[in-house]
């Protein structure tokens, strides 16, 4: 993934969304560990959508880790854009 910097969007909408800050440096510091295959395999995708839930402080029930993974799949997200993963996991309640 590359170091370009998150939409200032995105990280408002976390930041309304949590109550506190999440920077940068923590979207980016979780980025490092996503690999392309991360979007293919299921429980590493659950696993990456419950850190997201848990540094963004939106809890993540299990049908709607289910809507997120089967949104996932069919969009075709470019697992190297964690902004657009992150706009799916945080546009889903």
């Amino acid at each position: 993934m590359s170091r370009k910097n998150i939409s200032k969007d995105v990280l408002n909408v976390i930041n309304k969304k949590t109550g506190k800050t999440v920077t940068q440096k923590d979207i980016h510091k979780l980025a490092g560990n996503v690999k392309p295959s991360t979007i293919s395999d299921e429980n590493q995708l659950r696993q990456l959508i419950r850190q997201v839930s848990k540094m963004a402080n939106v809890p993540v029930s299990s049908a709607t880790e289910n809507e997120i993974i089967q949104a996932i799949k069919k969009s075709g997200l470019n697992p190297k854009n964690l902004e657009d993963m992150m706009s799916v996991i945080l546009g889903k309640k």
